[in-house]
């Protein structure tokens, strides 16, 4: 028996009552088939795959990653308890059975492959007490996670690069599938029993060092390889304890318990998921958000050290004066950002400036109609008043919206109006 040509390099920390190993597997001996010896201590050969797996990811940019068993875990057996009570809304997608037991979403499925990305970048903060521009004009936000390029994009890249890895790692025949929400997978449960956090009482995964701002993607395999924890290792506890910061500061109180969710109450529902008229009893608590929402992250306590990423693609997108730039005359000449966008110039955008400026970006999921609508309740909640510039400019761009034949706008626009009279 020999080792494979890449020797993986792992590290294995214990508690100091047990030894620390590290080194490469190139450096281990064998002490008996199927077995790696290195002093006193023995490491089956799947798991010198599951170092290596857990390096690799490592070297093409994940901060965390973790394997799995592909099994129904308990939380997977809720799934149409909490589908009955109707809280996924329309997300119709969810009621996938295949969400419930990961073996059906691939034929021969035996282990998921976790990567962890962190995207937490640096203030502001959505809970910041002015949520307006240097001249007071009103603005809008945009969940962080949005900021910058389509996460779907940056992560599956790297996902491809680990696939690719293992076919060069394992000779043997065999089928690897990768997913950043775009399958039937719920990606949190799987980092949970990966060793990768616990999920907190905002139903999102949390780790002690890096918090909750980080993308998951997942592959799954028909290797079968040994899981990040033991088997009579348990996943990392929850330390959410009395605290309730996340769940008291919902705006529209959309967490009917702790650990479990009314979708249809999110503002990152109500905002992206959502087709049709805002509820009026959530059009104020909406705020200023027009895509997503960060509130019951940015109040969580593991939030509060969690390191700011570096990726370029994850910083957020600034743009020129917009006659340079877009298609619309209509547009003031300053540069624009996704961080705190001027509700103004959103509301100004048409569809050809929609379809350029969120081309590659999240932002697309909700479409120029959705985008608009979102913009007209934030405007609705920005607290201008009469005889400013900033008032006469908006109430035309909402009038000409409140004419609209389109009357999910029209009646968006409408309740702005009277916001704001």
């Amino acid at each position: 028996m020999s080792l494979p040509t890449r020797a993986p390099r792992f590290e294995v920390l214990c508690d100091i009552t047990r030894p620390v190993l590290t080194g490469t597997a190139a450096e281990c001996t064998f002490s008996s088939p199927g077995s790696l010896d290195y002093g006193t201590i023995s490491l089956m050969i799947p798991l010198a795959d599951t170092l290596w797996i857990v390096d690799q990811a490592k070297s093409l940019g994940f901060d965390l990653s973790g394997v799995v068993r592909a099994e129904q875990f308990p939380e997977l057996q809720r799934m149409p308890e909490w589908l009955a009570r109707g809280y996924a809304g329309e997300m119709k997608y969810l009621a996938d059975p295949r969400r419930s037991d990961p073996q059906t979403v691939m034929p021969g499925i035996r282990s998921a492959i976790v990567g962890l990305l962190n995207y937490n970048t640096a203030r502001p903060l959505s809970t910041d007490p002015v949520p307006h521009g240097e001249n007071g004009e009103p603005r809008g936000w945009i969940s962080r996670y949005a900021w910058g390029d389509d996460y779907h994009d940056v992560l599956r890249e790297r996902l491809d690069a680990l696939r690719e890895s293992l076919r060069e790692h394992f000779t043997g025949p065999f089928e690897a599938r990768a997913y950043v929400d775009t399958g039937p997978v719920q990606e949190r449960v799987l980092a949970k029993y990966a060793g990768l956090g616990w999920l907190g009482k905002n139903t999102l995964l949390l780790n002690q060092m890096l918090g909750s701002f980080f993308f998951l993607g997942v592959i799954l395999t028909t290797l079968d390889l040994e899981p990040t924890l033991a088997a009579n290792e348990l996943p990392p506890p929850d330390l959410c304890g009395n605290c309730r910061r996340c769940l008291d500061a919902c705006p529209t109180q959309a967490f009917v318990e702790p650990y479990v969710m009314d979708a249809r109450k999110c503002i990152s529902y109500l905002t992206i998921e959502l087709h049709g008229l805002i509820p009026e009893e959530f059009r104020e608590p909406m705020g200023n958000h027009v895509f997503g929402c960060d509130i019951c992250q940015e109040v969580c306590p593991w939030n509060r050290r969690a390191p700011i990423s570096t990726i370029p693609q994850f910083q957020a997108r600034v743009f020129p004066p917009a006659e340079e730039n877009l298609t619309s005359r209509s547009l003031t000449p300053q540069a624009e950002s996704f961080c705190l966008p001027r509700l103004e110039w959103l509301l100004q955008l048409s569809e050809a400036d929609f379809r350029e400026l969120f081309r590659g970006s999240p932002v697309k999921r909700t479409k120029w109609r959705g985008l608009m609508r979102n913009a007209c309740i934030a405007l609705g909640n920005s607290g201008l008043r009469p005889g400013t510039a900033d008032h006469r400019r908006v109430s035309e761009l909402l009038n000409r919206l409140a004419g609209s034949g389109d009357q999910i706008l029209a009646e968006s626009a409408r309740w702005a109006l009277s916001r704001i009279q």
